[in-house]
Parts: C-alpha cells; structure tokens; sequence
C-alpha cells in the first residue's frame, strides 16, 4: 500500500487552528449570549459581569513564562495543560452560586489563553511552513474567526435548548477532546519537521532558512531597542479592542435597534469576514512590513467603531461600520504574532510574546472596566468607544515610526 502523502504539517496547523481559534471563540466572542442568563439568574449588573474579562490581565502574568516553557520544553506540553485549564474553567460554571466562583473560573481560562493561542500559532507555523509563514499564519489565526463564527450560534442553540450550564459542559468537553489530540500530533521538532519535508517532497528555499529558531534578537538585544518599546506600545494600543470593543458589540446593537437574532448576526458577520481578512493580511506581510500591515488594520477598525456610534446614524450606518471595522479586525490576530516575528526573530519568540502579551494587561484589564463603567453610567458604549479609537490612533502612529533591528537573518 502507498503511503500517505498528507502533510503532518496541515494536521498541526489545524489544532493550532482549533486551540486558538474555539478558546477566544467560546470566550470572547460568546461572551455577550451568556450576559443575559447570568444576570437573569445571579443579578449580576454590567461592571460585575465585565469584570471577569479584565481578569485577562492573568493570561499577561501568565504569558511570560509559558513563553519560556515554550522555547525550552516544546510547544504540545505547554498547550496540552493550557486547554486542560479552559476546560476545567468552563466545565465547573455550572456549579457556580456566588460572584467569585465566577471570577475564579474566568482566572483559569485566562491562565491558559497563552499557551493555547498565540505561543501556538508562532511556533508551530515557523518550523513546518517557513517558506510561507505569513499566510498560513493568517489561515492559523483565522481559527479565532472560525470560533467567532460558529461559537455565539452555538452557545445560543444550547442555551435556547437547554440552559447556559449546558453550554459550558459542553464547551469544557470540546476542550479536552482538543487537548488529547494535540498530545497525539502536534510537535515543532526540526528532525521530524525534516523528516516529513523529506517524505512528501517538500523543499526549504533559502527564504525559509532565514525564519530558523536560531536567528534573532536576545530578549536582552530586544529590550534595549527603541524598537521593542515602540512596537509594543503599539500592540497593547491595538488589543484594546479585543476585550473594550469586541465583547461588547452583541449588546452595542442590542441597544442601537438590532433585534437579538440581527445582533447576533453582527457578531458572526465580523467574524466570519475575518477569516479573508486574517489571510490577506498575512499574505501582505510576506511583502510588506507586518508593522505596516497592522497601521492599516487599525486604520479600518478605527473608522468602523466611528461609523457604530455615529449620533442618529442609523442602522445602515452601523452595519457599514459593521464590514469595516471587520475588515481591519480579522487581520489583528495575525498580525500581532507577525509583528513579533519578523520585528524580533524566532530566537526568543515564546518569551518575547509572552512579554508582549504580559503588556496586554492594560487592555485587557483596562478595556472591559472602561467600557462597563461609562455603560452604567450613560446606558451606552458610544463614548467608551471613542475612546477607545483614540487609542487606536495613538497606535498607528508608534507603529509606524518603530524601526527595524538589525539581526542577522532578519527582514529588511
């Protein structure tokens, strides 16, 4: 019998694809079809509720040592415990009676969002396609997309059906299951990337030689570039709106006149939207800057909050800012990883992303609580929103005059 010619590379990437994408999926995107049953049944008001997603200031203490246990023991162990503890997080809110057992749930989902989303996605992408990194960053990163899409139709079915302790057991379970499969396929190991090269009649071209674990900036190198500290002001400006903007658009067009099934909708659109957007963007930093590329992200998102919360607009102006801020936001997942990559190297990629995402802790943190705060206060998110563009702006601009290390095998 001939043997298989499939790519174990592809089998890889598709776990990579699932953690990343099902673990922000069931977490963030979600988020807003489990607010209302909360709040029905504990109380909870908007400041209470939200305060659990600024508990992703754990995954940024978190981040920098997966990032190391990543570079010394390998990718699969660190993602195995990684989505064991998301899946503990959500199997056990069931039993939830009081607000803390709440917050302390969302802890160990948080604990485990590094080593199950952009350690991942970094480095396992690098080693078995690095002739084309980029774009299959992009199609990697577009697992959050595809978790977007799919995850809030999901949770709503279950909860419609059953309950909301039904959804999180069964989104505890889909965990587990990912958790043993990548125990069973996935590795980052040269000799065996080499190896199944070798089989199925893949070529390293001198391109994918430059993306070696070897080539790179030191953390120490990195640290005292005006570089790091530029681009990562930057990035931290830019995933303000993951947790600021993102988790609070379901209940945003609630409010605007979006019936619930329209809301929802709105939600999937930017989703599914990002998939085309992950892989354009990371395509596009094949050639150009993915410093650059994520200015332009930007760029989109920041004009498509103004088109949301544009006095008296009304709903056809919302769902124009609707497809352009989903055009901008589908490539940010991507790109941060990018960034790091190209600016920096994959000599230390694992701690320096967890350094870039121990940053995050200012929007992670800070997001949710400004936008739960002035939503109690003015029974909206319009002026949490710009706000937060101003952010926006503030990224674009030190983006784009961080300049490149010079290292060598590095991107010119």
């Amino acid at each position: 019998m001939r043997p298989s010619r499939l790519y174990r590379g592809y089998i890889v990437a598709l776990l990579s694809f699932l953690s990343t994408g099902l673990a922000i999926g069931m977490t963030q995107y979600s988020f807003g079809e489990f607010a209302e049953p909360l709040q029905s049944q504990f109380g909870w008001n908007q400041t209470e509720l939200n305060l659990s997603l600024s508990f992703g200031f754990i995954s940024g203490l978190v981040a920098p040592l997966a990032g190391k246990w990543t570079d010394q023991f390998g990718v699969r162990r660190v993602m195995f415990v990684s989505l064991l503890l998301i899946a503990v997080g959500f199997a056990l809110r069931p039993l939830m009676s009081e607000l803390w057992h709440w917050y302390v749930l969302s802890s160990l989902v948080y604990a485990g969002f590094p080593g199950a989303t952009v350690l991942p996605a970094g480095k396992v992408v690098a080693a078995w396609f690095p002739d084309t990194v980029g774009r299959m960053t992009g199609l990697v990163v577009a697992g959050n997309n595809f978790g977007g899409m799919t995850m809030p139709p999901v949770a709503a079915a279950l909860i419609g059906l059953e309950s909301w302790h039904w959804a999180y057991i069964a989104f505890g379970a889909t965990m587990v299951l990912l958790a043993l499969a990548v125990v069973a396929f996935v590795t980052e190991d040269p000799s065996r990337v080499a190896v199944e090269m070798e089989r199925t009649g893949r070529k390293v071209r001198a391109s994918g030689a430059r993306l070696g674990q070897a080539a790179g900036l030191t953390v120490a190198q990195a640290l005292r570039s005006a570089s790091f500290w530029l681009t990562i002001v930057g990035i931290t400006a830019a995933t303000f709106t993951y947790q600021g903007v993102l988790t609070q658009l379901r209940q945003h067009f609630g409010e605007v006149g979006f019936a619930p099934a329209a809301a929802t909708l709105a939600v999937t659109v930017i989703a599914t939207m990002g998939i085309g957007s992950k892989v354009a963007f990371g395509r596009a930093s094949e050639r150009w800057s993915a410093r650059r590329m994520t200015v332009l992200s930007l760029a989109f998102q920041a004009v498509g909050v103004v088109l949301m919360i544009v006095p008296n607009g009304g709903l056809m102006m919302v769902w124009a800012g609707v497809v352009v801020f989903a055009l901008g936001f589908g490539g940010l997942g991507a790109l941060i990883v990018l960034v790091v990559r190209q600016t920096f190297g994959m000599r230390s990629f694992g701690a320096l992303m967890g350094l870039f995402t121990l940053a995050q802790i200012i929007s992670s943190s800070g997001g949710p609580l400004l936008a739960g705060q002035i939503h109690d206060i003015t029974g909206r998110f319009d002026l949490a929103f710009a706000i937060i563009v101003g952010i926006f702006v503030l990224g674009m601009v030190t983006l784009w005059v961080a300049p490149q290390p010079r290292f060598e095998g590095g991107e010119e």
